[in-house]
C-alpha cells in the first residue's frame, strides 16, 4: 500500500506550478503594459507642423490615444468619430490623441483633406514599437486605448472602434 503522502505531495506541487504559471501568464502581460503606459508619459513626438508634444501634457486627464496611419481604411473610418466625441467630451477632461504611423509628409497630405480637431503627433516606426508594448504584439491598425486619470492603461481595443463602445467607455472613466 502506498502511503498518502506520497500521492498528496506530488499533486499539491502539481497544483501549485500550475498556479503559478496561471499567475505568471495572467499577471506578466499586465505588468509589461504598466511599463509601457509608464513609458508612453515620457514619449515625445513631432505634431504635423513638427512642434515636438510630449504626451505628458495631458496627464490627469482620461486620455484616448489612437495609432493609425493614412493608409488604413478603417484608421480613416473612426477619425470623424473621434473628432465628434473629442468635441463633446474635452470640456469634461478627456483629450484623443492620434499618433500615426506614417510620415510626416503622409500624415501633412491626409489631415489638408480631412482636418480634425484632436492633436494628431507623428511617431512613426518608434510609435510601432510603443503599439507593440502597449499590448498589440502584432502591431495592426487601428489600435486604440484609453488611460484613465492616473495614466493607467485601462482599456485597449484592436480594429475599428465604434463611436457607440468608446462614448460608453469615456462615461464609464468619469467624463
Amino acid at each position: 500500500m502506498i502511503p498518502t503522502w506520497r500521492i498528496a505531495l506530488p499533486l499539491a506541487l502539481a497544483a501549485l506550478a500550475a498556479g503559478v504559471w496561471v499567475a505568471h501568464q495572467h499577471y506578466a502581460p499586465r505588468t509589461a503594459e504598466r511599463a509601457a503606459s509608464a513609458a508612453l508619459w515620457q514619449t515625445a513626438y513631432p505634431d504635423s507642423r513638427g512642434r515636438t508634444q510630449p504626451l505628458a501634457q495631458w496627464r490627469g486627464k482620461l486620455v484616448v490615444v489612437n495609432f493609425w496611419a493614412s493608409w488604413c481604411a478603417p484608421c480613416r473610418e473612426e477619425m470623424p468619430d473621434f473628432d465628434a466625441l473629442r468635441r463633446q467630451f474635452h470640456t469634461r477632461g478627456v483629450e484623443i490623441v492620434g499618433i500615426a504611423i506614417d510620415t510626416p509628409a503622409n500624415v501633412g497630405s491626409f489631415l489638408a483633406r480631412q482636418p480634425v480637431a484632436y492633436p494628431i503627433l507623428v511617431g512613426e516606426g518608434s510609435a510601432h514599437t510603443l503599439v507593440r508594448q502597449l499590448g498589440n504584439p502584432a502591431g495592426a491598425l487601428p489600435y486604440t486605448i484609453v488611460l484613465d486619470r492616473d495614466g493607467k492603461l485601462v482599456y485597449s481595443h484592436l480594429g475599428r472602434l465604434p463611436r457607440a463602445t468608446l462614448n460608453s467607455i469615456l462615461h464609464k472613466f468619469g467624463a
